[in-house]
């Protein structure tokens, strides 16, 4: 087993250890996600924080880790007679982000459930993870479901697997901990909610830092264990403060004050729901347990706040997570001090650590405490992407070359269902129909590897036949693998949805070019909620360019749509062309994801020879290939020449106009773009 690096060696990121170390202290306070860009040791951060749980006392052999002093009396592998315990590390489980569900929850023998009534069970990962830690890296990217029964299980401390009326449960109960690069994607609301906390992490742009940071990784990499040992004392240190704010937490006083601080918070911040209010109060308790204090304090209530409320805040994908702390202060003094609290008693500055810049506390005092810069992160509350930037002239100005400023989008609007015809085999999401784990049934067949879900009529039909060859005697049925069928399912699938805009003069009159941005932002929320992956080509004056590469992340895509410049000509076949290329790529990294082609534009095509011929072979390039495409038609005026609809039959697609966009609109019936291939 290879020698971790020391959690007291970790430069900087006080956030980030204050919120591992404060769930380490009271797991009730319900795990931490991490958010943040590559490279800034959160993955390292949570390896290092299992050599600081204390050891785990198992029964032997149980695969369930039971405690010997409370066995679970519904453990698979019980029930226990009482017999001395055995002491091991607590575990750091990773779970994949391709992991299966049954690779997760566990799975059941379906052949011998049927055949023997035994209840035969292989353990998930969250048996594994069960009294340590379960570490999911890249938690954005894993699958909706497979969340939903993380979470799940997180929340009740148990798990359920369930196959065809047979059913196994186990205790789970584990610190969650979650990363993700906010730039690759983000969670839903409902998800986000369920971690009990949050934290930001970034490089540090302090040279000294991160000269610090290269030194102590290079000493590793040299010698693990030499390295390793020179931090012995340190971790030894921590470890026995984590013991002694566990020992301390049930003594700790939460007041009636203190109580009341917490709720006027999360009324006055507008948090969904009353979990905020659960998680904060426990994170106030741990923070009192970890500075060795009985009574929680104001700046208990404020750190808790900054760590509990931020990610509960976001209502669209397009909120970036913060929390106004001027507000914040305002709500704290005007709930009033919290009872029997002088306001004296905070952490210890240097949180017990070290005096070389290494944290080796590992973030005793709140990040953010008195004397450091309160300044709201960027995107905190009331910037969003959907707003001009502060300055923006009431018209445009015109630079050089004919490029005009960008201007705001208007208010993003519900969306009418957009779709790609047929049935496919894509990743889960809410779009177009396809072959899913879940979903409706739809009929049966033979399993490819291991069965996941049992068609139980079929593989009863399959099996009858043959139970007077096979000797059946009793009344259970003779069932043999050969038997087994698997069901297929029909749920929806998640679609790459390439938008390709016009930003040519043609589209710069302000009033219009909003409108545009308005059509487009709208139709990224809808990709957002449909769990689409999303990219963005532009084409005006000469060229086209790839503006946003495709990705998970429609944050992204709205940023640069925000700060989108138009002017010049209407390089239209460029664009497609363009799009084409990205396509084609796309087919080769995931040609399981289908793709929806959505072109905004007016029609025209100006520059170049021949440019309405280029721009309809262009069209017809992306027909030939079976790309599924809407033209949203952003022509205006009385007198309209038609030639996005012209576009559209070019690219065997559909046409709408901005009004037919929206879903409340009643100048249409919803389109599907089946129309035009059907009108072709």
């Amino acid at each position: 087993m290879s020698t971790p690096y020391p959690f007291t060696a970790i430069v900087g990121q006080d956030d980030l250890r204050l919120g591992l170390l404060l769930n380490a202290v009271s797991p009730a306070v319900g795990g931490v996600l991490v958010r943040g860009e590559k490279g800034t040791a959160k993955s390292t951060a949570v390896r290092a924080l299992a050599a600081l749980m204390p050891e785990v006392p198992v029964v032997p052999g149980c695969r369930f880790s039971c405690d010997p002093a409370s066995p679970d009396p519904a453990c698979p592998d019980g029930p226990h007679a009482e017999a001395a315990g055995v002491s091991r590390p607590a575990r750091t489980v990773e779970l994949p982000v391709g992991a299966s569900e049954d690779r997760l929850v566990g799975a059941l023998d379906i052949e011998r459930a049927l055949s023997e009534g035994v209840k035969a069970f292989e353990p998930g990962l969250l048996a594994d993870a069960h009294r340590g830690i379960l570490y999911v890296d890249e938690v954005n990217l894993l699958h909706d479901h497979l969340v939903d029964l993380l979470l799940d299980a997180a929340a009740m401390g148990a798990s359920y697997v369930e196959r065809e009326g047979v059913s196994v449960r186990h205790a789970a109960r584990f610190l969650l901990v979650g990363t993700m690069n906010p730039e690759e994607g983000e969670l839903r609301p409902q998800l986000l909610d369920r971690f009990g906390l949050t934290v930001e992490v970034s490089a540090s742009r302090d040279t000294d830092e991160r000269v610090e940071v290269v030194r102590r990784r290079l000493a590793y990499d040299d010698d693990p264990e030499g390295f390793a040992a020179r931090w012995a004392e340190e971790e030894g240190a921590l470890r026995e403060r984590i013991a002694a704010a566990r020992v301390l937490l049930p003594r700790v006083v939460l007041s009636d004050g203190v109580l009341r601080q917490i709720a006027a918070t999360c009324a006055a911040f507008e948090v969904d729901g009353m979990r905020a209010d659960i998680v904060m109060a426990r994170t106030a308790t741990a923070l009192a347990a970890w500075a060795g204090r009985e009574e929680v304090t104001a700046d208990d209530v404020r750190q808790a706040a900054l760590l509990a409320l931020p990610h509960r805040r976001r209502r669209n994908p397009f909120d970036a997570p913060g929390l106004d702390e001027d507000k914040l202060d305002q709500t704290l003094d005007e709930a009033g001090p919290p009872e029997n609290s002088d306001g004296d008693d905070r952490p210890d500055p240097d949180g017990g650590g070290d005096d070389d810049g290494g944290g080796g506390g590992g973030g005793g005092v709140p990040p953010q405490a008195d004397g450091e810069d309160r300044t709201p992160p960027q995107g905190s509350e009331g910037d969003s992407p959907s707003r001009a930037p502060e300055g923006t002239p009431d018209a445009p100005g015109r630079p050089a070359g004919g490029e005009q400023q960008p201007v705001a989008a208007a208010e993003p609007f519900r969306t009418k269902m957009l779709s790609v015809p047929g049935l496919g085999e894509g990743a889960a999401g809410r779009r177009s129909r396809a072959r899913t784990e879940h979903g409706r049934t739809t009929g049966a067949r033979r399993p490819e590897g291991a069965l996941t879900k049992l068609h139980l009529a079929a593989t009863v039909q399959a099996a009858a036949p043959h139970q007077r060859a096979r000797g059946r005697a009793g009344r259970g049925l003779v069932v043999r693998r050969d038997d087994l069928r698997q069901a297929t399912r029909e749920g929806r699938e998640g679609n790459l949805v390439l938008f390709v805009v016009d930003a040519s003069g043609s589209m710069a009159a302000r009033q219009r070019m909003s409108a545009v941005k308005g059509a487009v932002l709208s139709l990224l929320l809808d990709a957002y909620q449909r769990r689409d992956k999303v990219g963005l080509v532009t084409f005006r004056g000469k060229e086209a360019d790839v503006a946003l590469p495709p990705t998970s992340s429609v944050d992204a895509a709205a940023a640069r749509l925000e700060s989108l410049p138009t002017g010049g000509r209407t390089p239209l076949a460029a664009g497609l062309l363009k799009a084409h290329d990205v396509l084609r790529v796309e087919r080769l990294r995931d040609p399981s994801r289908r793709p929806l082609l959505v072109v905004v534009t007016d029609g025209r095509a100006t520059g170049g020879p021949e440019p309405v011929a280029l721009a309809g072979r262009a069209g017809r390039l992306h027909r030939s290939e079976g790309t599924a495409s809407v033209v949203v038609d952003c022509e205006s005026g009385y007198v309209r020449l038609g030639l996005a609809g012209e576009l559209a039959r070019e690219l065997g697609g559909t046409a709408v106009t901005l009004d037919e966009l929206r879903a409340d609109s009643i100048a249409g019936l919803v389109k599907d773009v089946t129309a035009a291939g059907r009108a072709a």
